[in-house]
């Protein structure tokens, strides 16, 4: 068995909860029912994957955490508190970046740190910044602007933006979906790097089953939609720190890779026609 130490998502009481969560669009052909009664508990420091099909309300999950949208009904709560907005306690990455391009690697970093973290003076900010560039492999270029660096350079610019305010909370939208494998697999393991330091809860959009397996702490499987639900939940086993190789030679991964397998593509295959 693996300790609660080692999976601190395993145990303890609710940081993140959806208590009953519904989400209807209003559109031009009437009503879309997007989500419908999601219950979820999310321990404070766990790293949480969500996968399933295209249109199954995955990134509308993430939008009501991000305090984007308001669900329509239920509740969406943090620390026990409903979330009723954006707030420096949430912070994102997406799969485009979203850097200013006019700014360079280190300026894009300090402007979030300089929004979130008004406490901190001029040399204590530069020091925050700094630290967590060196953590994603990019002080050298801490004074290239974005369009010098490459896709996989801007997303660790994106990572470390977020982690530097120091959030309660991380939303990873598909962060490494356009990035080549390499880069990816190096990218995931940077990013396991910093939330070991910091222990941000996570809650992450994926739609590869090998990185779910190897970040999370439960994998959390959607239902097709409309009237998308949660349909099941694997509890990851492995050990941290973790790497592919040893994941991969364990029976138990095979087992888990296949569970999902199942639900994507056959319990719930994504119908095309």
């Amino acid at each position: 068995m693996v300790s609660p130490a080692t999976r601190p998502g395993s145990q303890g009481t609710p940081f993140l909860e959806f208590a009953g969560v519904g989400q209807v669009f209003e559109t031009r052909r009437g009503p879309f029912e997007a989500l419908r009664d999601i219950h979820l508990s999310v321990a404070q420091g766990e790293f949480l994957c969500v996968i399933g099909h295209s249109g199954c309300g995955k990134s509308t999950l993430l939008n009501m955490v991000s305090g984007f949208l308001k669900p329509s009904s239920g509740q969406v709560t943090l620390a026990s508190r409903p979330i009723e907005g954006p707030g420096p306690d949430r912070m994102v990455v997406f799969q485009n970046y979203s850097l200013l391009p006019w700014k360079t690697v280190r300026q894009n970093v300090e402007l979030a740190v300089k929004a979130a973290r008004s406490e901190l003076d001029g040399a204590s900010r530069r020091q925050v910044v700094d630290h967590h560039l060196e953590m994603v492999h990019l002080l050298d270029a801490a004074d290239k602007l974005p369009g010098q660096i490459s896709g996989g350079m801007k997303q660790r610019v994106a990572i470390a933006r977020a982690l530097a305010v120091n959030p309660a909370v991380l939303v990873l939208d598909e962060p490494f979906g356009a990035l080549d494998a390499i880069t990816k697999e190096e990218l995931q393991e940077e990013l396991l790097a910093i939330w070991r330091e910091q222990r941000p809860t996570v809650l992450m959009i994926t739609h590869d089953i090998d990185e779910a397996l190897f970040l999370a702490d439960r994998v959390v499987m959607m239902t097709n939609g409309p009237a998308a639900t949660i349909g099941d939940i694997l509890t990851v086993p492995f050990e941290r720190p973790r790497s592919y190789e040893e994941i991969q030679a364990d029976p138990r991964y095979g087992q888990l890779r296949n569970q999902a397998i199942d639900f994507l593509y056959r319990r719930f295959a994504h119908d095309d026609a």
